[in-house]
Parts: C-alpha cells; structure tokens; sequence
C-alpha cells in the first residue's frame, strides 16, 4: 500500500504529465480552431450558371462547390453598381450609411474609421491578401494597378494584366465603339477569343497567384481573396471556352414581346436604357448581340475553371475542412431580357446574383430560397471564425441558414437600391414572395412582381386595387431602409 507521500508523488507526476501534454498540445488544436477564408469573386455574373439549373451554361466547378456548401438561390446585392456593391459587402453597411452610389474612390474619405472585412481578419492574425478585383476597378482600364482598394484591408496585393488588357487592340466592339478609342471598353458590347491559354489572361493570373499563397500559407490562417474581372465586359476568354458555346445555339429574346413586358414599368426604372432600346447601345443587331451572349457564358466557363483550381489547391494541401470557401458576384446582369442589357436596374435579374459558401461541419449540397444581402457575409464570417466584428453591422450572420438551409427562421428581406443623380432614384424590397419597387418614395412610380406566380416580372401588380393593402404593407417594411442623404436627393 503506498504512503500519502508516494500518493501525493504519483499524482505530481502525472499532474506534470498532463501539464506537458497541455503545453504540447494546446497551441496546435489552438492553431487549427482557426478556419481560412477563400473568398472568390466574380464581376458582373448573373446567375445563368449550371450551379443554379441552367442546363446550357457549363460550370462544373462552381457545381461541385454547391456540392459542398449552401447555394443561395435568392441573394441581393444593396446596388446594382460594381463601386458600391463592393463596398457595401466589404464593410457590411449599405450605400446610404456609407454614402458610396458611384463608382468615385471614397471609401475611406468618406469613411475613414471603417474596418473593412479583410482588415478584420489582418486584426486577429491572419494573412490578408487579394489577386485581381474586390474593390471596384475600371474594367480593362485599371487592370494591373491598386484602381480603388483600400490597402488597409490587405497584407499583401496583385495586380496581374494578361492579354485582354495588353492587347486591347484586337477586341471586336459593336455600337458606338467599334473603332478603337481611350477608355471605350468600360462598358461595351466587344469580345475576344483568342487562341491562349488561361495563365495569358488576367484571370488566370489571379488564380494561379491565389494557389501559390494557398501553398505558402498552409500552415498559418488566412484570408485569401480572388477577384476575377470576368464576365464584366469586354468578353475576353481563350478560345476553348467559345467552343462550349456554338453560335447556333445562343438564342435571345423576341424584341417584340420585350417591348410589351416594359409597358408597365415607371419611365424611371428603366430611364439609362430607354434611348438606345433594344441592348443599351444604337446600331446593335440581334445577331450582334447574340454574339456578345455566347461571349458572356465563354468568359462564365473560364473563371469556372479558375474556381476549379483554386479548390484543387485547397484539395493538394488538405486544407478544405480547415477552409470556409465563398463565392459570390457584386450583382447580376441582362442579357437581352426585356430588351436590356448590363445592370444599374432594380429587377431581379439586375439585383440578384449568384452566392454559395462552403463551411466545415455545416451543411452540403443543399439550397435555400430564403432572401439574404450580400452585407450579410461580413457578420457571416465574423461569426463562423469566432471574431468579433463592429458593432454597426448591418446585415446578419448566414449561420442559420448554413446549418438548415430549409427549416431556419429567417424573416429578413433583401433591399436593393438604384441611385443615378439627385432627381433618379429607387428602392426595391424583396420578400420570398415580392418585389416591390419605389421611385422616388413612390412619387415617381412603384412596382410589385408576385414571384410565386411572374419570376420574370412581366406585369406590375403595383396598381392592382386588390393588393393594396400588399402595397401599403411592403410600402412601410421599406421606409427604414431610405436614408438617402439630403443632397443627393431633389
């Protein structure tokens, strides 16, 4: 029998086992509580993607993301502009608080203690880097420069410029910009297939980057942004990814049965497209635009290939259970649908965008129609990473969402904005059910689209006596969300 004192020993000594045991062991289980963020950005894509049931558009990649985490079917963007989307997203305040609506560098002007989502993570020990576009850039105009990022939300930034920059010359233009001219290419209906190959181009420089800090990083968390420019015109991809897309394949809407969905809508609201109609620009034909369609889902196909990579690297480095992976898109984008082209509209096909975030432990291979803002992926990510991010937040975390796609309570709408000057300007609400769309405060029209029954918001129910108590009921969930300051308004 041993004695209290060969007790007492015997518990010292495994005492200072288990202190050593703790020691060892602590820092690394510490280390790998910390989750990485890969966050993947496209520019100007709508959700015309295979990943959301388009059976034309190929994105097996992005399809095998969705495999993996939550697609987001009805996802909003706070303006349809890229400036202050993506500002509003990386700061998680709408246009209005932070008083961005343009494409202007002011964020940190006009906002200068703001802590961005990267600066966030810089904050609490991670690495912070971003390949290519997250802040607005000119498109191919700022291509290869800093354009309008905010350093302090990054350790370390790339600015590749592949051949739809540097050889610019050889880009097909329709419009007013067929001839070659300074800055004609920002917004445009041109496109480019050359015979290249993906690390040519801009885009893959952006992910080949993103993958070498993936392998560089492995061992520490990070923050890990890809900001690829396509499909923001012009259309540029190696040729490979036309071939997905034969010509005759491509069809575009009647321009006769466009018109008529039109009827019904307040001049505002479709204001920037009303002069050139159809396709934004004068003298484009049909089959030109057809082109630039086939175009747009070639330049979809090949940032799907990038996203590819990028998961492959994750994949080589044992880092996909360690990592949150999001993809997302500043707004989306027309097509020819009602005789429109690009965005800067408050229809769904202008305000939505495609979002899917891939979580450890959390859900896979799942979908939810609830509505979310992109706002709401800085208190997302704050949350999931267990950081505390500032207290004037103002969209919410997407854990419910995450852990039960389906069943979660979630009430919050989706609001949508559109500013063009002081005398243009409109608020839209999305509920599961409804849009509903005021310009100016309703003074210069409204809009309502039942999407149980119109996903393509062809009629305006706005006037219909039978839902006005619809009206005044959506009328008011809106009013807190306009606070348009004073001199931007009439």
């Amino acid at each position: 029998m041993k004695s209290p004192r060969q007790s007492w020993k015997s518990w010292a000594l495994l005492a200072s086992l288990c202190s050593i045991v703790v020691v060892a062991v602590s820092p690394a289980a510490e280390k790998e509580e910390k989750l990485n963020v890969l966050f993947i950005a496209a520019d100007d894509m709508n959700c015309d993607l295979g990943a959301y049931g388009n059976t034309q558009v190929k994105t097996p990649n992005l399809d095998r993301l969705a495999r993996m985490g939550v697609r987001f079917d009805h996802a909003y963007c706070q303006q349809p502009l890229c400036g202050p989307s993506r500002a509003s997203l990386m700061t998680g305040l709408r246009p209005d608080t932070l008083d961005m609506h343009t494409l202007a560098h002011e964020l940190r002007k006009k906002n200068p203690d703001v802590v961005t989502l990267g600066q966030l993570f810089r904050q609490n020990g991670y690495f912070s880097a971003r390949s290519g576009k997250i802040y607005h850039y000119g498109n191919p105009s700022q291509i290869g420069t800093d354009a309008n990022d905010d350093p302090e939300t990054w350790d370390e930034r790339h600015n590749p410029a592949g051949i739809d920059k540097t050889q610019e010359e050889n880009i097909v233009r329709y419009g007013p910009n067929r001839k070659p001219r300074k800055d004609g290419l920002g917004i445009s209906m041109a496109w480019w297939d050359p015979e290249s190959g993906d690390d040519e181009h801009t885009d893959g420089m952006v992910a080949k980057r993103v993958v070498e800090w993936i392998g560089e990083k492995k061992d520490e968390p990070f923050f890990l942004a890809a900001g690829f420019f396509n499909p923001h015109c012009p259309y540029v991809a190696p040729k490979k990814y036309f071939d997905l897309y034969p010509l005759e394949e491509i069809t575009m809407p009647d321009l006769e049965e466009a018109k008529k969905d039109l009827e019904d809508v307040p001049p505002m609201a479709i204001q920037r497209d009303t002069k050139n109609w159809p396709y934004y620009f004068a003298d484009v034909s049909v089959e030109e635009a057809r082109k630039c369609k086939q175009a747009y889902y070639a330049t979809i196909s090949f940032v799907d290939a990038q996203v590819g990579r990028l998961l492959d690297a994750l994949e080589e480095h044992d880092l996909v259970e360690k990592t949150i992976i999001v993809f997302w898109s500043d707004h989306g984008y027309f097509l020819g649908e009602k005789g429109l082209w690009y965005k800067r509209k408050a229809f769904e096909r202008s305000a939505r965008m495609p979002l899917i975030i891939a979580a450890p432990g959390l859900a896979e291979g799942a979908s939810t129609g609830k509505p979310v803002e992109m706002l709401d992926l800085y208190p997302t990510l704050a949350d999931l990473c267990g950081l505390k991010g500032p207290e004037n937040l103002e969209g919410a975390s997407l854990r419910p969402l995450l852990e039960d796609p389906t069943g979660a309570a979630w009430e919050k709408p989706a609001v949508t904005q559109v500013w063009h000057n002081p005398g243009a300007w409109g608020y839209s609400l999305r509920t599961e059910r409804w849009r509903y769309t005021e310009w100016l405060e309703g003074e210069a029209g409204r809009e309502l689209y039942d999407h149980a029954k119109d996903p393509e918001e062809i009629t305006n129910l706005a006037d219909d006596p039978a839902l006005a108590e619809t009206v005044a009921a959506l009328s008011e969930r809106l009013k807190p969300f306009v606070r348009l300051k004073p001199y931007k308004r009439k």
